[in-house]
């Protein structure tokens, strides 16, 4: 378990592919690139529930972020298209139907 979790932050993540010799460098990429790992997961165990937790973050982002799709608007309305026959397509309705049943926020705040 521990092992998957280093190989996914390892190959998943860009861990191995640190961009500078810098320190300085390397914590701002490592900063982002562990913030993107953990919304992908949250993103994944929230849509997919239990289903996730054998999903890497590689696989997560090839299969729902990298999407063969467009948006389109149309009076105001956006439509995202996705091709005929996509093998995710019912994966990616679930994850999207669970993050929109989200309830907002009932206070927002601006500046």
């Amino acid at each position: 378990m521990v092992e998957d979790v280093i190989r996914d932050l390892k190959y998943g993540v860009g861990v191995n592919h640190l961009p500078s010799g810098r320190f300085c460098a390397n914590a701002v990429w490592m900063t982002l690139n562990v913030i993107a790992h953990n919304l992908g997961r949250w993103v994944g165990r929230i849509g997919l529930g239990p289903e996730a937790t054998s999903m890497t973050t590689k696989t997560l982002r090839t299969r729902m972020l990298n999407i063969p799709g467009h948006m389109t608007t149309s009076g105001g309305r956006r439509t995202l298209h996705l091709p005929r026959a996509w093998p995710w397509e019912d994966q990616f309705n679930t994850i999207l139907a669970r993050l929109r049943s989200i309830p907002r926020p009932a206070v927002c705040l601006r500046a």
